[in-house]
């Protein structure tokens, strides 16, 4: 009868202990997730404060990237250039998204480009898709990409920590992606596999097969697509129009970083095909991020693509 009142008592006791657990966990994700919504707002208030050049100066971290017209290129010294030119941007994220050690994250929503002259009618429109690391304790930028669209798009958006849930929802453990030992390099591999599978299968099943059911996809000229299979549909269209069926895709990787708890990365890099006669050679640049899911596979979360 002793023994069964301790088992009895311990049952109870993990009973209590496991779900308070797991809310804790979520309530960790949670602030961290406020903690980069803060400071992505932080971000683009001071870019009305104080201009666009000044504001990247600030958040810029360490390694940070920025996407041109010759590929990615250091955001540091691209911006601490004299002759840098530029319009002044203003925006607003509609998600977010971080890793479950509050070291990573993304932030992506509405942007305007603001020209110089009085005339609203010619500001440009588009999509700021943001990467951010923790240096020193403080978010700091890692990478960023636009995608523009023709039209008009308003600020007033929000993100909501509903719309993310989903993909963490998706995502293992940070216990369990310690254990499968999933690394940089584990990363890097599925990068290269993504962009093999796009030669095999074609666009839209590659990225049926490599994206995540949530996944968020940024393209120039349209909306975000959200969803498995209308992102994948949207994503095979989008690279159907630009590419011959028989013409490969070169994917050159340049980079990536993987969160301490091992279950987010990013990657980036330059999509390519060799100019062909019958139509001019096809090259992009690539922002990535990606989340191990519980099947224990790397999968992209979201995705963006700047042709140049």
């Amino acid at each position: 009868m002793r023994n069964y009142q301790s088992y009895r008592f311990i049952f109870i006791i993990v009973a209590v202990l496991l779900p308070r657990s797991a809310s804790t966990q979520e309530r960790s994700h949670y602030q961290y997730w406020l903690e980069l919504s803060a400071a992505d707002q932080t971000y683009a208030d001071r870019a009305l404060e104080i201009g666009r050049s000044q504001a990247f100066l600030e958040f810029l971290g360490e390694g940070s990237v920025v996407f041109r017209g010759e590929g990615p290129v250091d955001a540091l010294e691209e911006y601490s250039s004299p002759d840098f030119q530029g319009n002044d941007l203003t925006w607003e994220s509609h998600y977010i998204d971080v890793s479950r050690a509050g070291d990573l994250g993304l932030s992506a929503g509405p942007m305007v480009s603001i020209t110089a002259d009085d005339d609203r009618n010619a500001n440009g429109f588009g999509h700021l898709v943001s990467v951010w690391w923790k240096q020193a304790g403080e978010w700091k930028l890692a990478a960023d990409m636009f995608a523009f669209i023709p039209g008009y798009l308003s600020l007033e958006v929000e993100p909501s920590f509903d719309d993310t849930q989903p993909v963490f929802d998706e995502t293992v453990s940070a216990p369990v992606a310690e254990q499968t030992q999933s690394s940089l390099q584990s990363l890097i591999d599925s990068d290269n596999l993504f962009g093999r599978s796009i030669n095999i299968r074609g666009g839209e099943r590659a990225l049926l097969r490599y994206g995540m059911q949530n996944i968020r996809v940024y393209l120039p000229g349209m909306g975000p697509a959200i969803g498995g299979e209308v992102a994948s549909s949207v994503y095979g269209a989008y690279l159907d129009d630009l590419l011959d069926t028989t013409t490969p895709v070169n994917l050159d990787h340049l980079g990536g970083y993987l969160s301490e708890s091992r279950e987010m990365g990013f990657t980036y890099g330059i999509m390519s095909t060799n100019p062909e006669e019958a139509r001019p050679g096809f090259n992009s640049n690539y922002l990535r991020l990606w989340r191990l899911t519980t099947s224990n596979e790397w999968r992209i979360a979201v995705e963006v693509l700047t042709p140049f």
